[in-house]
């Protein structure tokens, strides 16, 4: 069977950032250094302490992640081609996630919508501290 599963990328605080969502997510963390692989000498010395993988995993989350590790000719753009879609059954399921994860979130009202019932059940989004968007949807109030 296909799932689908985010992969996010950093550039130099992956390690924070997958350490926020587990804090809020739960699951297990797992974090690899450039300079714990066999592929550390592909790289320069100043990457070696960057997040080459991450992954975060519990029975019904999947995200993996990395810190930027190409040239500075390829820019990473935090955010705004991805988007993390975060579904459950209800508004009680969601919204201690919700919360938790949007904290430190930009809160304006042009990208910010607080988790709230809408006719095809209860939606919410937000980019959060980590320029990451986050969709949230419930199908019952």
């Amino acid at each position: 069977m296909l799932r689908t599963s985010p992969f996010l990328l950093f550039d130099g605080n992956c390690a924070e950032a997958m350490r926020f969502y587990h804090k809020c997510l739960g699951g297990e963390l797992t974090l690899t250094k450039t300079s714990d692989t066999p592929m550390k000498d592909q790289f320069p010395i100043e990457k070696h302490e960057r997040i080459i993988y991450a992954q975060l995993k519990g029975d019904t989350i999947n995200i993996s992640a990395t810190d930027w590790m190409a040239s500075p000719v390829f820019v990473p753009e935090q955010g705004n081609t991805t988007a993390i879609y975060l579904t459950g059954s209800s508004y009680n399921e969601l919204k201690p996630v919700f919360d938790s994860l949007s904290d430190g979130a930009d809160k304006d009202e042009r990208t910010f919508m607080e988790l709230r019932e809408v006719p095809f059940g209860v939606f919410g989004q937000f980019t959060d501290k980590y320029g990451v968007s986050w969709v949230f949807r419930g199908e019952t109030a």
